[in-house]
């Protein structure tokens, strides 16, 4: 399971680099990363991160979409976590 959980390390840290990174661009008003690309990061295992930097970096919080999807994303990760690691 070892390979799993540098997975989960790496995907939220780039989740959270991501969500920085696009608060950044927004404020410079630069290219920015697409709401579909930040989504699909929490997704793919990155929900932890995603969260953290839209706290963090207060970033993208009063959209509903992501205060929705982002959770549910926690959620269906600790749920694969609980599955995987139950004994």
């Amino acid at each position: 399971m070892e390979p799993l959980i540098l997975y989960y390390i790496a995907v939220n840290a780039a989740a959270f680099v991501m969500y920085g990174a696009d608060k950044y661009f927004a404020k410079k008003k630069m290219r920015r990363i697409s709401e579909k690309t930040l989504i699909l990061a929490a997704a793919m295992g990155g929900a932890f991160g995603a969260y953290a930097g839209m706290q963090i970096f207060r970033h993208k919080t009063k959209h509903t979409k992501f205060n929705l999807l982002v959770p549910l994303c926690m959620a269906a990760h600790i749920g694969v976590f609980l599955y995987l690691f139950k004994k």
